[in-house]
C-alpha cells in the first residue's frame, strides 16, 4: 500500500535544501582572480617593492642589448664608491682629448668640452637625467682609471646583487655582442639602487632637466629634459632610465611609489618613443590600480610559536623583522587567511633574527606568499640534563 504524503510535506525538504545551499555559497570564500594585463612591450616585467610580489613577467629572462638602461649599473657603481668613500661627488674629472673624440657626437651626450674638468656630482647628472654617453666614459675613466676596469666593477656588482642573464662590455650601453641583460636583472638593478642608496637615489634621479655645456656660435646654455616617460604623468614617478637603439628597440626601467608602496617595471623592444610613453604610463597605472598591498603583520610584531629542538627553551616567537605584506588584487584582501610554517629541522642554538619561519598567506584562487619570520630571542643549546627533562615533558604532552 502506498502512502501519499501531503504536498506541503514533499516541498519542505526541498525548501530547506535550497537555503543550506544559498546559506553554504554566502559562505563560502570570494575567489581572486589575477587581474589581466596585455603588454604591447615584446618583453615586460613589474615587481612590487612593498610585498615581493612579482605582478607581471613577459619573456622577462630573454637577453636582450641594455642600449641606455645599461647605464643603471654605471651609476650603481658609482653610488657604491660614493658610500664607500673611494670617490667624492666633488672629485673633478678631466675630459681626456681621445675620450671627447670618440664620443662627443655619438649617440646622447652631455656636451662635454674638451680638457673640461667636470665634478663627479655633474657627471652623475649627466648620466642620469640627459643620457650622456660621453659622461659615461669620462666618469669611468676619472673613478675606474680605465673604461674596460670600470665594466669589470659593473660585472662584479652586478653578480653580487643577483643578477643571473647579464653582461656588462662597456659604461654606456652602445651596442656591443658581448653585452646583454634580461628584463628582469634590469629591475633588480633599479630596486639594489633604491634600497642600497636611498639617498643618492633621490638626489640624481627624477631631476625633470639639467643643464651643461654651451651652443656653438652664440654660447647659450644648453639644457636638455629627462626622457623619463612617467615623469609627471604617474604620480610618484621618480626614475629611472631609458634605453634606444636600433636592434633594442624603445625601453624603459621605471619606478613610482604611491602611499609608501613602491614599484619597479621594465618594458623593452617597443617600436617607437610614443609607444614607449604609453606603455609605461599604462603599465605602472595598472600595477597601482588593480593591486594592492595588504599588511599582514607589523615589524616586531608575533605570528605565534615554534619549536625549537635541543634548545634551553622549547620554543620561540616568530616575529616579522619588518612590515609584512602581499599583493592582492584589489578588494579581495578580506578573504586571506595565514599559516607560520617552521623551517624544517630547526635545532638551537638559535640566534635572534635568525630565519626561523615563513609566515604563509593565501588568498583564493592566487599563488600562496611566503613571508619570512626570524627569532624574536636568542635560544641557547641545552646541556644534557635539560635536553632529557625537555624530552620527558614532550613525550607526556
Amino acid at each position: 500500500m502506498l502512502l501519499k504524503v501531503p504536498i506541503a510535506m514533499r516541498v519542505a525538504p526541498i525548501a530547506i535544501l535550497a537555503a543550506q545551499a544559498l546559506t553554504l555559497a554566502l559562505a563560502a570564500p570570494a575567489t581572486a582572480q589575477i587581474p589581466q594585463y596585455t603588454s604591447q612591450a615584446p618583453r615586460a616585467f613589474m615587481k612590487d617593492l612593498a610585498t615581493g610580489a612579482i605582478l607581471y613577467a613577459k619573456d622577462a629572462d630573454a637577453r636582450m642589448p641594455p642600449a641606455s638602461m645599461g647605464k643603471m649599473m654605471t651609476v650603481y657603481v658609482a653610488f657604491q664608491m660614493l658610500k664607500r668613500g673611494e670617490a667624492r661627488l666633488d672629485q673633478t674629472v678631466m675630459v681626456r682629448p681621445e675620450t671627447w673624440k670618440a664620443w662627443h657626437s655619438q649617440g646622447s651626450t652631455m656636451f662635454l668640452s674638451v680638457n673640461e674638468q667636470v665634478s663627479v656630482e655633474n657627471l652623475l647628472h649627466g648620466i642620469v637625467t640627459l643620457s650622456g654617453n660621453d659622461a659615461c666614459v669620462v666618469l669611468a675613466e676619472g673613478l675606474g682609471g680605465t673604461e674596460a676596469n670600470y665594466v669589470a666593477l659593473m660585472n662584479a656588482a652586478a653578480k653580487k646583487i643577483g643578477l643571473k642573464g647579464s653582461r656588462f662590455a662597456n659604461t654606456n650601453g652602445w651596442p656591443d655582442p658581448n653585452e646583454y641583460v634580461t628584463a628582469r636583472d634590469l629591475a633588480t638593478i633599479a630596486e639594489a639602487t633604491i634600497r642600497d642608496y636611498p639617498d643618492l637615489y633621490r638626489r640624481f634621479y627624477g631631476k625633470p632637466s639639467f643643464t651643461w655645456g654651451k651652443t656653438l656660435g652664440a654660447g647659450a646654455d644648453i639644457t636638455q629634459v629627462n626622457r623619463n616617460p612617467i615623469l609627471g604623468k604617474v604620480p610618484g614617478a621618480d626614475g629611472l632610465k631609458t634605453g634606444h637603439t636600433e636592434e633594442a628597440g624603445y625601453g624603459f626601467t621605471g619606478s613610482a611609489v604611491q602611499n609608501g608602496r613602491r614599484l619597479v617595471m621594465v618594458v623593452a623592444g617597443l617600436p617607437s618613443w610614443n609607444a614607449r610613453v604609453s606603455s609605461s604610463v599604462d603599465f605602472m597605472n595598472w600595477g597601482f590600480n588593480a593591486w594592492e598591498a595588504v599588511s599582514v603583520l607589523k615589524a616586531g610584531g608575533s605570528a605565534g610559536k615554534v619549536k625549537v629542538a635541543g634548545g634551553a627553551e622549547t620554543e620561540v616567537d616568530a616575529v616579522a623583522a619588518r612590515d609584512l605584506a602581499m599583493s592582492s588584487p584589489r578588494g579581495f584582501a578580506a578573504e586571506r587567511k595565514t599559516v607560520v610554517v617552521p623551517v624544517a629541522g630547526l635545532k638551537a642554538p638559535v640566534a635572534k633574527g635568525q630565519k626561523v619561519a615563513d609566515l604563509v598567506v593565501t588568498v583564493p584562487g592566487l599563488p600562496p606568499a611566503r613571508l619570512p619570520l626570524v627569532a624574536g630571542a636568542a635560544v641557547a643549546e641545552a646541556g644534557p640534563m635539560l635536553r632529557l627533562w625537555n624530552w620527558i615533558t614532550g613525550f607526556f604532552g
